[in-house]
């Protein structure tokens, strides 16, 4: 038996501890977080296509069929994630995001270059795939940051989804400021910039992003709440901007100088991040200074056949099952299901169908406000109005229904299918404003809309998360987002389109004119949406009914403590921080103290590991 003695000691701030400290910060956690919203708060290029939507359709000769064909593409590219999720359980998230970037920066690269003619103009396939490819990217992109994310803080999920959601619902804004100081007005030049940027950010960060041991902290959330308020700092300054350059002619210098404040707002969490690992690194040394003299023990391993005798008599129970014969014997919730287990079952299946009608519901409202405004009367640069409202109340929805959410589990066990629940409830009021058309009830509609679209999300995944396990986490919230364009496709395709373009038909028959080939239909006055948003209104009220099943079958399980099983993961593999004080002399094993020790003379060690 070998005894040493180890003794606290302190000493002065050296170039060794401060390189330490900085490779602390760069390697943990809340440095990850950091990245991944600088990560999300560029992945937005599918959001602004309509800035640039009008030059495809001018410099290639499209008509507004075509061009809705590319939008669809850009729609379906944005939510189908499956294979990034698939890539993602079997490679580290570096790999997916390279993946992506390489993705983001080809699929729009391509377009840019065909925009500006610079290569012979594609047939519409290929250009349906150039954009369905770089919107692609952005699932690449939400799966290595976000799924990450919330399996390094799974006892904040609710708050991670909000403020990196949020973030998301943000880009547009963001990239707008930034790409007009890097090229002013010119739009076709937003197809480069949108190529690049994302994809550089990407690879800049590649490493940081990565899956990290989970340490508990106490004050998690409350660090979660400052980071949220930066972000709603920065939603009201692009919020401030976006007024002011609508009344005024901003030139290239003011640009540059707004663009440098959305800048140091988006870098300001960093602030954060050091000021935690800071107080990480303080608390550390403080529990080594607490233990005035540790006895290290190393006791001598049994022999070599003793341990083989121990093995080969212990009872062999466990035994291989099939994937495929466990599919319908799914494990208790918040275990860890298969891929298979979760895909079939009822409570995946309730949540991919409220999904769809809430999803589908509020994003065709939101695609279709230019027309909106227009059949009925409003200015045409009201819409810039709408979108801008939709871009702020998206994020705000994501961020209110992240943390809400999870302020409410925690303090009174409120399940977050009900506050799904709610979320479509409130959708109504949006749909209904539409279909009878208030006086300036379209700038409400626009509020609602955007709040409701960005809270649903956040809710969605955190129920994945919770009721599915975290294994396969990357997988099955792919799964869930594949209800955007199923549900985008049969309200807004097969049911408004239609519908408003049988209203223009009538319209144009009872002026007694036959439509041209070719000619574009346009439907003026306050019937050509009214049918198709009552209908979406039936179509959120039945969401509700089945939110509500999944209420009624989720509320043992949210009554308990959900959490409960990453405390004591964490407890088991000795990672939480103690607060034990002992008087006089203990006996810890090696591997603790020299956990301990390395944790805390992480200035003068040379590498560190996570």
């Amino acid at each position: 038996m070998v005894v040493a003695q180890l003794r606290g000691g302190r000493g002065g701030v050296g170039w060794n501890e401060m390189r330490g400290f900085g490779l602390q910060v760069i390697t943990g956690r809340w440095f990850m977080a950091f990245t991944a919203l600088l990560i999300q708060a560029v992945a937005g290029a599918t959001y602004m296509f309509g800035l640039y939507s009008t030059d495809i359709k001018t410099s290639l000769g499209y008509d507004q069929t075509t061009l809705n064909l590319l939008s669809f593409s850009k729609d379906l590219g944005g939510s189908v994630g499956i294979i990034s999720g698939l890539i993602n359980e079997v490679t580290p998230p570096w790999v997916v995001l390279s993946i992506g970037a390489i993705m983001n920066f080809c699929g729009y690269f391509m377009m840019w270059l065909t925009v500006t003619g610079r290569i012979s103009k594609p047939p519409v396939w290929q250009m349906c795939m150039y954009i369905f490819i770089g919107a692609n990217s952005q699932s690449f992109a939400n799966t290595g940051a976000l799924v990450t994310g919330v399996k390094n803080f799974p006892e904040s999920r609710g708050s991670v989804l909000g403020l990196l959601k949020g973030y998301v619902g943000l880009s547009g804004a963001i990239l707008t400021q930034l790409y007009r100081a890097f090229y002013g007005d010119n739009s076709k030049a937003l197809i480069l910039f949108i190529a690049w940027l994302p994809a550089a950010v990407s690879i800049i960060f590649l490493r940081t992003i990565r899956i990290i041991k989970v340490v508990r902290q106490e004050n998690e959330l409350k660090v979660f709440y400052h980071l949220l308020y930066i972000s709603l700092g920065l939603a009201g300054v692009l919020m401030a901007l976006i007024i002011i350059q609508n009344r005024l002619n901003f030139m290239r210098i003011e640009y540059s100088i707004s663009a440098s404040v959305v800048t140091v707002l988006l870098f300001l969490p960093l602030a954060i991040v050091v000021r935690e690992e800071f107080n990480l690194m303080k608390t550390k040394r403080q529990a080594l200074n607490d233990l005035p003299q540790l006895k290290v023990v190393t006791e001598k391993s049994p022999p070599a056949e003793l341990r083989a005798a121990t093995e080969a008599a212990a009872p062999q129970t466990e035994k291989h099952v099939s994937c495929l014969e466990n599919v319908f014997k799914p494990p208790n919730r918040g275990e860890d299901y298969t891929i298979l287990q979760a895909l079939f079952s009822i409570d995946m299946l309730i949540v991919f169908a409220v999904t769809t009608c809430g999803v589908g519901g509020t994003l065709t409202a939101i695609d279709n406000l230019g027309q909106i405004g227009a059949s009925q009367g409003y200015p045409r640069h009201a819409t810039t109005t709408f979108v801008s409202l939709v871009s702020i109340w998206n994020y705000l929805g994501r961020v209110v229904s992240g943390f809400s959410s999870e302020v409410l589990l925690t303090k009174y066990k409120m399940p977050r299918p009900l506050l799904l629940t709610i979320v479509l409830l409130i959708s109504c009021g949006g749909h209904l404003l539409i279909a009878f058309a208030v006086p300036n009830s379209l700038y409400f509609a626009s509020v609602i809309m955007g709040f409701c679209f960005g809270a649903l999300w956040p809710l969605v995944f955190a129920i994945i998360s919770e009721i599915f396990g975290l294994k396969y986490y990357s997988t099955l919230y792919n799964f869930g987002a594949i209800a955007s364009p199923i549900g985008l496709y049969i309200l807004n395709v097969a049911v408004t389109g239609k519908l408003y373009d049988q209203e223009a038909r009538k319209q144009l028959e009872a002026l007694g004119r036959k439509r041209k080939e070719g000619e574009d239909l346009t439907c003026t006055g306050v019937q050509c949406y009214r049918t198709a948003f009552i209908i979406m209104t039936a179509v959120s009220v039945f969401g509700c009914f089945v939110s509500l099943i999944l209420v009624f079958r989720t509320r043992k399980f949210y009554k308990s403590d959900i959490y409960k099983k990453f405390r004591e993961d964490a407890t088991a593999a000795g990672i939480g921080m103690t607060s034990g004080r002992n008087d006089g002399d203990r006996r810890v094993p090696a591997e603790e103290v020299q956990s301990r020790t390395t944790a805390a003379t992480a200035a003068a060690a040379t590498t560190i590991i996570d």
